[in-house]
């Protein structure tokens, strides 16, 4: 371990002290801020303690990996893979191509579906059946078609894919109409919803900005059971909506970042750092508030956090 320490210094040395041929990475940013807060963070640390360069590009799930897989340096890193949900992905490039590593250094996350508190206290919701009640559909449904609108997630998630499955297996679907929108789409929904009294339910989950930026609660659902979640990707399957059966609780997630095999030979001290790299749910839901509440450049919010955390930013560079 010591030897490895100081081969990680020497690199992290040279890298500074040589600019010209200092390591580079560029980190792909899938569209929710979580994900945007770590790519930040991660940037962050290259850029000012391996004195590498970085370049973020904006990207989803099926593209991020795919770069990744091509090794050629296009995407190097996803910040912020969750398991299950993008199992479809790990299972494709870093369990049988073998072209992406993944973090063993995963936080936990927790999904589900949320309401506004006073609309929950209002009506009687605890449960994800109550959105199938008549009256509670009724108040939901904003563009009078006769169906509650309900957020599962922005186009290319893989856990909008679940949610789309979930809202038929809970016999949702003659009561709920499933949206499919960028986030900020639901996050301004949420706000004019509170505002104006109305009913509103969305998919939600853990770390996340939400928590702070409105008193929302998240519902039950019947206790996680592998036998009834039996989730096929599109990815894997093109009849992936009818072999799909949801009908249960999401497991609690392990979240991770994952990067190239190829960027351990253009950039080891990065592709070291990645594999020592380590955030909290608490470190991604304050990231995550302080750009999507509070407005603030992403880029400034992860200096902030690695100046005020830099003992742990040493531990994730062997220093």
């Amino acid at each position: 371990m010591k030897v490895k320490r100081n081969l990680m210094a020497a690199a992290l040395v040279t890298a500074i002290g040589m600019p010209a041929f200092a390591e580079e990475v560029k980190i792909g940013v899938p569209s929710w801020t979580g994900a945007q807060a770590i790519a930040y963070v991660l940037g962050e640390i290259v850029t000012t303690r391996i004195g590498g360069t970085v370049e973020y590009v904006p990207g989803n799930n099926a593209t991020i990996f795919q770069a990744m897989d091509q090794g050629e340096g296009d995407i190097d890193v996803h910040p912020d893979v969750w398991l299950p949900n993008q199992e479809s992905f790990t299972k494709q490039y870093v369990d049988d191509a073998a072209t992406v590593t993944l973090s063993s250094n995963p936080y936990q996350g927790n999904q589900g579906f949320c309401v506004s508190r006073d609309f929950a206290e209002v009506n009687d919701i605890t449960d994800i059946a109550d959105l199938g009640r008549p009256d509670v559909a009724a108040l939901m449904d904003s563009d009078g078609n006769g169906r509650g609108e309900l957020w599962i997630g922005a186009p290319g998630w893989a856990s909008a894919n679940v949610n789309e499955v979930k809202v038929r297996d809970y016999g949702l679907l003659d009561f709920i109409e499933p949206i499919r929108a960028e986030e900020a789409v639901k996050t301004a929904r949420i706000k004019d919803s509170i505002a104006k009294g109305e009913g509103y339910a969305f998919y939600c989950y853990e770390p996340h900005a939400v928590w702070f930026m409105f008193d929302v609660v998240m519902l039950t659902e019947p206790t996680y059971d592998p036998e009834k979640y039996i989730m096929v990707q599109p990815s894997d399957d093109a009849d992936w909506y009818e072999n799909s059966m949801v009908a249960t609780k999401d497991d609690l997630k392990q979240v991770q970042i994952a990067w190239s095999n190829s960027l351990e030979e253009r950039s080891p001290a990065i592709a070291e750092f990645f594999a020592n790299f380590a955030l909290d749910a608490n470190d991604v839901s304050g990231l995550a508030f302080e750009i999507s509440a509070n407005g603030r450049d992403p880029a400034e919010v992860a200096k902030e956090w690695v100046d005020a955390n830099s003992d742990r930013v040493d531990a994730m560079l062997g220093l």
